[in-house]
């Protein structure tokens, strides 16, 4: 075999060619290596979509329908790890005294906690822990005048449950507006003042909300 080959009507040496070719591989090569050094965590892969997200929204009522229909009212569910308020309808009967009104109104707001949610409320991610048959009874001779007795007693209840029920009260007709309700159970137990604080509807299920026993009647 012939030492030389011809390129262009010149002879060039075939060692001469090999060498070019290796001089072009090297800044190949080199991309490669430090294509090598890339850590796989500065790399982004595609996966694919991220999972949905609880969205915890609904879309707006119609206020003045619901205005015809009763009195307009909120209740806390809870919407991943948080309460989150819904809206609600109830009827209470015209000139129903307040010390009535109050009970008939904390009734409403139970049994409405107790409701299954709506397809598009659970579609949402709502959910509540309240259950069904529950029921509120206004105070007895030496409670406060703004006192709830429930049927199951509130120590009874799941944290969830009586973080629903104690923000729900305490935002409504049924309770003074401060934030706060006095609930009690059937029995002679002492009576306690629930705060639905931030903490509280931030995180419902860590623990029971916060309360302080009342001493007064």
């Amino acid at each position: 075999m012939s030492s030389e080959r011809r390129h262009r009507g010149r002879a060039v040496p075939a060692r001469a060619g090999l060498d070019v070719r290796r001089m072009l591989a090297l800044p190949l090569l080199g991309l490669l290596v430090a294509g090598c050094g890339i850590r796989s965590t500065e790399v982004p892969t595609d996966f694919g979509p991220a999972p949905s997200r609880v969205q915890c929204s609904l879309s707006e009522p119609d206020t003045a329908t619901r205005a015809s229909q009763g009195l307009a009212v909120q209740v806390f569910l809870l919407c991943g790890s948080s309460l989150v308020a819904v809206d609600r309808v109830l009827r209470v009967p015209d000139g129903t005294a307040d010390s009535a009104r109050r009970v008939l109104v904390a009734q409403g707001l139970l049994d409405q906690l107790a409701e299954t949610p709506s397809a598009a409320e659970r579609e949402a991610g709502y959910q509540t822990y309240v259950r069904g048959g529950m029921t509120v009874s206004g105070p007895r001779a030496k409670d406060p005048e703004d006192t709830l007795r429930l049927s199951t007693p509130p120590t009874e209840l799941s944290a969830s449950a009586l973080a629903q029920v104690v923000c729900t009260f305490s935002d409504s007709a049924a309770a003074e507006g401060d934030g706060s309700v006095i609930l009690g159970g059937p029995t002679t137990t002492p009576l306690r003042r629930y705060d639905c604080t931030d903490e509280v509807r931030s995180q419902p299920g860590s623990r029971q909300p916060a309360s302080s026993e009342v001493t007064d009647g």
